[in-house]
Protein backbone atom coordinates (compact mmCIF):
# COMPACT_ATOMS: atom_id res chain seq x y z
CA UNK A 1 0.00 0.00 0.00
CA UNK A 2 1.65 3.37 -1.10
CA UNK A 3 2.01 5.78 1.75
CA UNK A 4 0.64 9.40 2.12
CA UNK A 5 2.81 12.24 3.02
CA UNK A 6 0.56 13.91 5.75
CA UNK A 7 0.90 17.50 6.62
CA UNK A 8 -2.05 18.14 9.68
CA UNK A 9 -0.64 17.61 13.44
CA UNK A 10 -4.04 16.20 14.25
CA UNK A 11 -4.05 13.28 11.93
CA UNK A 12 -0.31 12.57 13.06
CA UNK A 13 -1.41 12.50 16.40
CA UNK A 14 -4.07 10.56 15.91
CA UNK A 15 -2.07 7.77 14.49
CA UNK A 16 0.29 8.01 17.44
CA UNK A 17 -0.11 4.22 18.79
CA UNK A 18 2.05 1.23 19.74
CA UNK A 19 5.58 -0.15 20.80
CA UNK A 20 8.52 2.45 20.35
CA UNK A 21 12.01 0.42 20.38
CA UNK A 22 14.37 2.96 21.00
CA UNK A 23 18.87 2.36 21.47
CA UNK A 24 19.44 3.76 25.58
CA UNK A 25 22.89 5.54 25.42
CA UNK A 26 25.06 4.29 28.48
CA UNK A 27 25.24 6.52 31.08
CA UNK A 28 22.02 8.02 30.38
CA UNK A 29 18.64 7.55 32.95
CA UNK A 30 15.57 6.21 31.25
CA UNK A 31 13.24 9.13 32.65
CA UNK A 32 15.50 11.10 30.75
CA UNK A 33 15.36 8.59 27.10
CA UNK A 34 11.64 9.06 27.76
CA UNK A 35 11.59 13.17 28.31
CA UNK A 36 13.56 13.51 25.11
CA UNK A 37 11.22 11.34 23.53
CA UNK A 38 7.97 13.49 24.21
CA UNK A 39 9.37 16.93 23.90
CA UNK A 40 11.17 16.03 20.04
CA UNK A 41 7.31 14.45 19.05
CA UNK A 42 5.69 17.73 20.59
CA UNK A 43 8.55 19.70 18.37
CA UNK A 44 7.49 18.19 15.42
CA UNK A 45 3.78 17.74 15.39
CA UNK A 46 3.65 21.85 16.78
CA UNK A 47 5.91 22.94 13.27
CA UNK A 48 3.58 21.17 11.50
CA UNK A 49 -0.21 22.37 10.21
CA UNK A 50 -1.93 23.61 13.19
CA UNK A 51 -6.02 23.49 13.22
CA UNK A 52 -7.43 27.35 12.68
CA UNK A 53 -8.34 29.28 16.03
CA UNK A 54 -12.11 28.90 16.85
CA UNK A 55 -14.21 31.59 15.51
CA UNK A 56 -16.88 33.50 17.59
CA UNK A 57 -20.87 33.42 16.60
CA UNK A 58 -22.38 36.05 15.12
CA UNK A 59 -23.52 38.48 17.91
CA UNK A 60 -26.12 41.29 17.56
CA UNK A 61 -24.85 44.35 19.45
CA UNK A 62 -27.18 47.27 21.21
CA UNK A 63 -25.17 50.71 20.94
CA UNK A 64 -26.48 53.98 21.57
CA UNK A 65 -25.85 57.42 23.05
CA UNK A 66 -28.14 56.67 25.92
CA UNK A 67 -31.97 57.74 24.45
CA UNK A 68 -33.86 54.99 24.00
CA UNK A 69 -34.55 56.45 20.14
CA UNK A 70 -31.04 56.50 19.48
CA UNK A 71 -30.48 52.78 20.14
CA UNK A 72 -29.19 50.96 16.74
CA UNK A 73 -28.91 47.29 16.20
CA UNK A 74 -25.41 46.77 14.98
CA UNK A 75 -24.14 43.07 13.69
CA UNK A 76 -20.55 42.67 14.87
CA UNK A 77 -19.94 39.26 12.52
CA UNK A 78 -17.99 36.82 12.79
CA UNK A 79 -14.85 36.81 14.60
CA UNK A 80 -11.31 35.26 15.91
CA UNK A 81 -11.53 33.76 19.19
CA UNK A 82 -8.23 35.15 20.65
CA UNK A 83 -8.47 33.46 23.66
CA UNK A 84 -7.81 30.14 20.91
CA UNK A 85 -5.13 31.76 19.24
CA UNK A 86 -0.97 30.70 19.45
CA UNK A 87 -0.02 33.46 20.61
CA UNK A 88 -2.43 33.29 23.88
CA UNK A 89 -2.21 29.21 24.01
CA UNK A 90 1.04 28.42 23.91
CA UNK A 91 1.83 25.35 21.51
CA UNK A 92 -0.85 22.88 20.79
CA UNK A 93 1.09 19.62 21.97
CA UNK A 94 3.13 19.55 25.06
CA UNK A 95 4.36 16.19 26.20
CA UNK A 96 1.34 15.80 29.09
CA UNK A 97 -0.69 15.06 26.10
CA UNK A 98 1.53 11.85 25.72
CA UNK A 99 0.44 8.39 27.22
CA UNK A 100 4.19 6.83 27.27
CA UNK A 101 5.00 4.13 29.54
CA UNK A 102 8.01 1.63 29.99
CA UNK A 103 7.87 -2.06 29.12
CA UNK A 104 10.70 -2.86 31.02
CA UNK A 105 13.80 -0.41 32.30
CA UNK A 106 16.96 -0.53 32.07
CA UNK A 107 20.14 0.65 34.37
CA UNK A 108 21.87 3.61 34.18
CA UNK A 109 25.42 2.22 32.39
CA UNK A 110 23.18 -0.61 30.50
CA UNK A 111 22.54 0.57 26.54
CA UNK A 112 20.41 -0.63 23.79
CA UNK A 113 16.83 -2.09 23.36
CA UNK A 114 14.59 0.10 25.48
CA UNK A 115 10.80 -0.11 24.54
CA UNK A 116 8.01 2.31 25.06
CA UNK A 117 4.29 1.91 24.96
CA UNK A 118 2.87 5.14 23.18
CA UNK A 119 -0.68 6.34 23.99
CA UNK A 120 -2.74 3.22 23.36
CA UNK A 121 0.17 1.16 22.94
CA UNK A 122 0.70 1.50 27.04
CA UNK A 123 -1.86 -1.28 27.27
CA UNK A 124 0.39 -3.47 24.33
CA UNK A 125 3.10 -2.36 26.86
CA UNK A 126 1.51 -3.68 29.72
CA UNK A 127 0.89 -7.23 28.15
CA UNK A 128 4.20 -7.81 27.18
CA UNK A 129 5.58 -6.79 30.81
CA UNK A 130 3.11 -8.91 32.23
CA UNK A 131 4.08 -11.62 29.83
CA UNK A 132 7.89 -11.53 31.10
CA UNK A 133 9.59 -12.45 27.75
CA UNK A 134 13.36 -13.01 27.49
CA UNK A 135 16.12 -10.68 27.30
CA UNK A 136 19.34 -11.21 25.55
CA UNK A 137 22.36 -8.89 26.88
CA UNK A 138 26.28 -9.00 26.30
CA UNK A 139 28.10 -8.40 29.27
CA UNK A 140 31.94 -7.40 28.82
CA UNK A 141 33.96 -8.35 32.03
CA UNK A 142 37.10 -6.92 32.56
CA UNK A 143 39.55 -9.50 34.74
CA UNK A 144 41.85 -8.33 37.18
CA UNK A 145 39.82 -5.36 38.89
CA UNK A 146 36.89 -5.22 41.55
CA UNK A 147 35.20 -2.33 42.03
CA UNK A 148 33.07 -1.30 44.63
CA UNK A 149 29.29 -1.76 42.87
CA UNK A 150 30.87 -4.32 40.09
CA UNK A 151 30.51 -1.43 37.77
CA UNK A 152 33.08 0.23 36.18
CA UNK A 153 32.26 4.17 37.65
CA UNK A 154 33.30 3.03 41.38
CA UNK A 155 36.38 2.72 43.25
CA UNK A 156 38.38 0.13 42.70
CA UNK A 157 39.01 -1.76 45.57
CA UNK A 158 41.23 -5.06 44.43
CA UNK A 159 43.64 -6.13 42.29
CA UNK A 160 44.54 -9.88 40.65
CA UNK A 161 46.19 -12.13 38.71
CA UNK A 162 43.74 -13.20 36.33
CA UNK A 163 46.76 -15.00 33.53
CA UNK A 164 45.55 -18.61 34.76
CA UNK A 165 41.82 -17.86 33.27
CA UNK A 166 41.72 -19.01 30.20
CA UNK A 167 38.29 -19.17 27.79
CA UNK A 168 37.44 -23.02 28.17
CA UNK A 169 37.38 -22.50 31.63
CA UNK A 170 35.12 -19.86 31.07
CA UNK A 171 33.16 -21.39 28.77
CA UNK A 172 32.70 -24.74 31.56
CA UNK A 173 31.71 -22.27 34.06
CA UNK A 174 28.99 -20.70 32.05
CA UNK A 175 27.83 -24.22 31.52
CA UNK A 176 27.84 -25.08 35.15
CA UNK A 177 25.71 -21.83 35.91
CA UNK A 178 23.33 -22.35 32.96
CA UNK A 179 22.60 -26.12 34.35
CA UNK A 180 22.19 -24.79 37.83
CA UNK A 181 19.93 -22.29 37.27
CA UNK A 182 17.64 -24.75 35.08
CA UNK A 183 17.72 -27.13 37.58
CA UNK A 184 16.55 -24.29 39.79
CA UNK A 185 13.76 -23.72 37.61
CA UNK A 186 12.22 -26.88 38.03
CA UNK A 187 13.02 -26.96 41.94
CA UNK A 188 10.85 -23.82 42.15
CA UNK A 189 8.07 -25.70 40.28
CA UNK A 190 8.65 -29.14 42.74
CA UNK A 191 9.08 -31.49 40.26
CA UNK A 192 12.08 -33.94 39.66
CA UNK A 193 14.29 -32.83 37.02
CA UNK A 194 14.04 -36.84 35.93
CA UNK A 195 11.11 -37.10 35.33
CA UNK A 196 7.97 -37.25 33.00
CA UNK A 197 6.14 -34.12 35.07
CA UNK A 198 9.23 -32.48 34.34
CA UNK A 199 9.46 -33.11 30.77
CA UNK A 200 5.81 -32.54 30.11
CA UNK A 201 6.00 -29.10 31.98
CA UNK A 202 8.60 -28.55 29.66
CA UNK A 203 7.04 -29.07 26.63
CA UNK A 204 4.20 -26.30 27.97
CA UNK A 205 6.43 -23.51 27.03
CA UNK A 206 8.80 -21.62 28.90
CA UNK A 207 8.95 -21.62 32.41
CA UNK A 208 8.44 -18.23 33.96
CA UNK A 209 9.02 -17.05 37.51
CA UNK A 210 5.37 -16.61 39.76
CA UNK A 211 6.70 -12.86 40.50
CA UNK A 212 9.22 -10.13 39.60
CA UNK A 213 11.29 -10.22 42.07
CA UNK A 214 13.01 -13.98 41.33
CA UNK A 215 15.69 -13.79 38.74
CA UNK A 216 16.10 -16.60 35.85
CA UNK A 217 19.00 -16.98 33.86
CA UNK A 218 17.38 -19.31 30.51
CA UNK A 219 21.39 -19.15 28.53
CA UNK A 220 24.71 -18.19 29.67
CA UNK A 221 27.55 -18.96 27.03
CA UNK A 222 31.07 -16.81 26.10
CA UNK A 223 31.21 -15.30 22.59
CA UNK A 224 34.23 -13.33 22.76
CA UNK A 225 37.47 -13.98 25.07
CA UNK A 226 40.56 -11.66 24.70
CA UNK A 227 42.46 -10.84 28.47
CA UNK A 228 41.98 -9.37 30.28
CA UNK A 229 38.09 -8.43 28.29
CA UNK A 230 36.06 -11.29 27.61
CA UNK A 231 32.06 -11.37 26.54
CA UNK A 232 28.83 -13.09 27.50
CA UNK A 233 25.98 -13.80 26.36
CA UNK A 234 22.98 -14.12 28.72
CA UNK A 235 19.25 -15.17 28.59
CA UNK A 236 17.21 -14.15 31.72
CA UNK A 237 13.97 -12.87 32.75
CA UNK A 238 13.52 -10.17 35.32
CA UNK A 239 17.57 -9.50 36.14
CA UNK A 240 18.50 -5.48 37.26
CA UNK A 241 21.86 -3.68 36.27
CA UNK A 242 23.12 -4.87 39.45
CA UNK A 243 22.18 -8.90 39.45
CA UNK A 244 24.08 -8.90 35.92
CA UNK A 245 27.10 -6.95 37.23
CA UNK A 246 27.21 -9.21 40.27
CA UNK A 247 27.06 -12.41 38.39
CA UNK A 248 30.47 -11.53 36.45
CA UNK A 249 31.92 -10.82 39.61
CA UNK A 250 30.68 -14.21 41.37
CA UNK A 251 32.15 -15.78 38.18
CA UNK A 252 35.54 -14.35 38.62
CA UNK A 253 35.32 -15.63 42.08
CA UNK A 254 34.89 -18.80 40.62
CA UNK A 255 38.01 -18.75 38.50
CA UNK A 256 39.99 -17.46 41.51
CA UNK A 257 40.29 -13.96 40.16
CA UNK A 258 38.78 -11.05 40.78
CA UNK A 259 36.44 -8.76 37.75
CA UNK A 260 33.53 -5.99 36.99
CA UNK A 261 31.10 -5.28 34.37
CA UNK A 262 32.50 -2.60 32.00
CA UNK A 263 29.43 -3.01 29.79
CA UNK A 264 26.25 -4.32 29.93
CA UNK A 265 24.12 -4.07 26.45
CA UNK A 266 20.61 -5.51 25.87
CA UNK A 267 20.60 -6.50 22.39
CA UNK A 268 17.19 -8.24 22.33
CA UNK A 269 13.94 -8.15 23.95
CA UNK A 270 11.54 -10.67 23.08
CA UNK A 271 11.51 -10.32 19.57
CA UNK A 272 12.52 -6.23 19.38
CA UNK A 273 16.18 -6.16 18.06
CA UNK A 274 18.76 -3.92 18.57
CA UNK A 275 19.18 -3.39 14.63
CA UNK A 276 15.65 -2.16 14.49
CA UNK A 277 16.56 0.32 17.45
CA UNK A 278 15.67 4.08 17.15
CA UNK A 279 19.14 5.74 17.32
CA UNK A 280 19.56 8.90 19.19
CA UNK A 281 20.24 11.02 16.11
CA UNK A 282 16.81 9.63 14.65
CA UNK A 283 14.80 10.51 17.27
CA UNK A 284 12.80 13.05 15.39
CA UNK A 285 9.00 12.49 14.55
CA UNK A 286 9.59 10.63 11.05
CA UNK A 287 11.99 8.56 12.39
CA UNK A 288 9.30 7.68 15.64
CA UNK A 289 6.75 7.41 13.14
CA UNK A 290 8.45 5.20 11.34
CA UNK A 291 9.71 2.84 13.80
CA UNK A 292 5.87 2.53 15.51
CA UNK A 293 5.45 1.14 12.33
CA UNK A 294 8.19 -1.18 12.18
CA UNK A 295 7.20 -2.15 15.73
CA UNK A 296 3.58 -3.07 14.53
CA UNK A 297 4.45 -5.34 11.99
CA UNK A 298 6.94 -7.45 14.26
CA UNK A 299 3.50 -7.64 16.96
CA UNK A 300 1.40 -8.79 13.95
CA UNK A 301 3.96 -11.37 13.36
CA UNK A 302 4.15 -12.39 17.16
CA UNK A 303 0.81 -12.52 18.44
CA UNK A 304 1.85 -13.97 21.58
CA UNK A 305 3.92 -11.52 22.79
CA UNK A 306 0.47 -9.60 24.03
CA UNK A 307 -1.40 -12.91 24.18
CA UNK A 308 0.45 -16.28 25.42
CA UNK A 309 -0.47 -19.05 27.94
CA UNK A 310 2.58 -18.67 30.60
CA UNK A 311 3.83 -21.24 32.63
CA UNK A 312 4.63 -19.95 36.26
CA UNK A 313 7.09 -21.03 38.70
CA UNK A 314 5.81 -21.43 42.03
CA UNK A 315 6.41 -18.24 44.36
CA UNK A 316 9.12 -18.99 46.70
CA UNK A 317 7.99 -18.50 50.46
Amino acid sequence: MALTKVYDAATVFKHMNGILNVYKPSGMKVKHVRNAILSNICKGLNEMEQRKPRKLQENISLLGTGTAADHVLHNIGEQTDLSDHLLSTGPRYLPRDLICTTVSSLGDHTSGVLLFGINRGAGQSSSIRKNRPVRVYHLIGHLGIATENNLPDSRVIMRSNHRHVSADRISSLAASMQASHQRKMFELCGVDLQTQEAYELACRGLLRPADDSQPVVYGIKLIHFDRPHFTLELHAINETQEYLATLVHDMALDLRTVAHCSQLRCVRHAHFDVTDSLLRHAWHLPGIIKNLRQQRDILRAHPQLLRQQRVELRATD
